[in-house]
């Protein structure tokens, strides 16, 4: 029976300018071991919904990533991180949202999906059923990286929030030379022709007011039908939420009878580009046929399927 995994780890100004042979291999490693945790599970006829949450799982562990381990300081020098997985046999959903401490915000999103009776848990409300569900913790330290800090240390006296990488800013008072949106997402098409979708962020450095971008919003950032597709985003997640970046992709397929490709096209060739939204996602169907699509330089991205095939690529196409 077949299968495919289809992952990425962000999108943006990705150039050869800003990637040295040590980070496109550092990248490239980070990806594959990704793709490992969760093609292992699904050639094992495991579920998408759990060959996604192994997948970023493993990106959330790797502090390359602004997701769990990695993720950037908030204007107060804290991480809060969000998360949402959705399974396309039933329209099943997770989310968090502003979570802190919590090891795999990805697995705390399953575990709302599963067990909570709601689909959406934010900030100490999350924390507490994490608790309860016995969710993974981990101290501040864990968290902790230096070059995510020297970013936040940079504009914390400041009004501005900024992607992933160091030399983008929101408002323009840094000059753009290497922003990554940061956010680490995985699709899957499983043996038994089911899809799923998750998302993990740790969102921009310096955000204030307990800010949330698409990445937990179900529609917006994360979506899988089995009847259409299953679809993570990564961008500026304001404008991939006024979008409905993900479930339009979906409706395109639905009502409009657009293929995989050509619906992505449109929503982030087209839309996105007319909203001034910059970024990317990730697509799979039940067929197995898989998407990157992306209006950026480059996204990191990788997919493995049961035909052998591998890609693990960063540039743009």
């Amino acid at each position: 029976m077949s299968y495919t995994l289809v992952i990425h780890g962000g999108a943006g100004n990705i150039t050869t300018a800003i990637m040295d042979a040590q980070m496109e291999l550092d990248y490239a490693n980070g990806l594959r071991a990704a793709l490992d945790a969760g093609t292992q599970l699904l050639q094992q006829g495991g579920s998408a919904v759990d060959a996604v949450v192994a997948a970023i799982a493993e990106m959330e562990n790797n502090p390359i990533f602004n997701a769990g381990r990695g993720s950037v300081f908030t204007k107060k020098g804290l991480n809060e991180m969000d998360a949402a997985l959705m399974d396309g046999i039933d329209l099943s959903a997770g989310a968090v949202a502003g979570v802190r401490n919590i090891k795999n915000p990805i697995r705390l999103a399953r575990e709302v999906m599963l067990h909570s009776g709601h689909v959406f848990l934010s900030n100490e409300g999350a924390a507490e059923f994490a608790l309860k569900q016995g969710i993974e913790m981990a101290p501040d330290e864990y968290f902790f990286n230096k070059s995510r800090y020297d970013q936040w240390v940079e504009i914390r006296d400041t009004d501005y929030t900024q992607l992933d990488h160091k030399g983008d800013n929101l408002k323009g008072a840094i000059p753009n030379t290497g922003h990554k949106f940061g956010t680490v997402g995985a699709v899957a098409c499983d043996q038994n022709g089911n899809i799923a979708a998750g998302t993990s962020t740790g969102g921009m450095t310096n955000k204030r007011f307990n800010r949330i971008g698409d990445s937990p919003v179900i529609g917006a950032g994360t979506y899988a039908n089995n009847k259409t597709c299953a679809i993570s985003c990564t961008g500026h997640g304001e404008l991939f939420m006024r979008a409905v970046a993900a479930y339009d992709v979906s409706c395109l397929m639905e009502y409009k009878g657009l293929s995989l490709k050509d619906a992505c096209a449109v929503v982030v060739k087209e839309k996105l580009v007319k909203m001034g939204g910059e970024g990317g996602m990730i697509a799979v169907n039940a067929a197995g046929e898989y998407e990157f699509c992306f209006n950026s330089a480059g996204m990191y991205r990788g997919m493995r399927n049961s035909e052998g095939k591998e890609i693990v690529g960063f540039y743009g196409m």
